[in-house]
């Protein structure tokens, strides 16, 4: 909810008070709003950067190129994650690499291998994707996650984890109990999951959308 106090103007009002003004000069009032809109439009492109989140321990260099981390007949709810990588402007980000790790469906990494672990590259719209299953919850943490290592060329890394809105730590209300999970630092990091499928095949996607500054 907006708490924006009388005397403030958005950017908008803003604008369209210095054409009234004389302060701002166009063509016509149909113009002068067709301005305002263009403006306000772009402000809405600009995006803040992805919080950050911690790296954890279980992080391996060097995971395969793949899209797929589950494996034919693997245990848990298979999950489909997907997403764009933008800059600070909006600004699709082909080409940036993403590596992602996660426990098993019973809350286990794999430390000596790479299963659940994958190094993923976005394509000329910025986009990415993934197949898993849901992680498990293990023991030293509350919620499940999946972790992320986001680069790319002429941006700050971005170390951070997805966390889902269905984790029945949350008791189905996200908004106030992420902090349950004292690591989630930010609610925007707990995305929705939509359920597919029918009673006899059920999978989960997730759309978790990411954004990076410049170095």
């Amino acid at each position: 909810m907006s708490h924006r106090r009388p005397d403030w103007l958005s950017r908008r009002e803003m604008l369209q008070k210095c054409i009234a003004l004389g302060t701002v000069t166009i063509a016509s009032s149909a113009s002068a709003n067709a301005m305002a809109v263009a403006f306000e439009e772009r402000e809405r492109e600009l995006r803040k950067p992805t919080p950050s989140n911690d790296l954890g321990p279980f992080y391996k260099r060097r995971a395969p190129n793949s899209t797929t981390l589950r494996g034919s007949g693997d245990p848990g709810l298979p999950l489909d994650v997907s997403g764009q990588v933008f800059d600070t402007h909006g600004e699709v980000l082909h080409g940036a690499t993403l590596e992602v790790w996660q426990t098993d469906h019973y809350g286990h990494y794999d430390i000596e291998g790479y299963r659940y672990r994958a190094t993923l590259m976005t394509n000329y719209q910025g986009e990415y994707h993934f197949g898993s299953v849901m992680p498990g919850h293990y023991p030293d943490r509350v919620c499940q996650h999946i972790h992320y290592l986001v680069t790319a060329p002429g941006f700050k890394p971005l170390i951070t984890q997805l966390y889902f809105a269905s984790d029945r730590v949350f008791d189905g209300d996200p908004d106030r109990n992420f902090t349950r999970d004292p690591l989630i630092n930010s609610r925007e990091l707990v995305r929705p999951v939509i359920l597919t499928g029918d009673p006899k095949d059920i999978g989960a996607t997730v759309r978790f959308e990411l954004c990076l500054e410049r170095a």
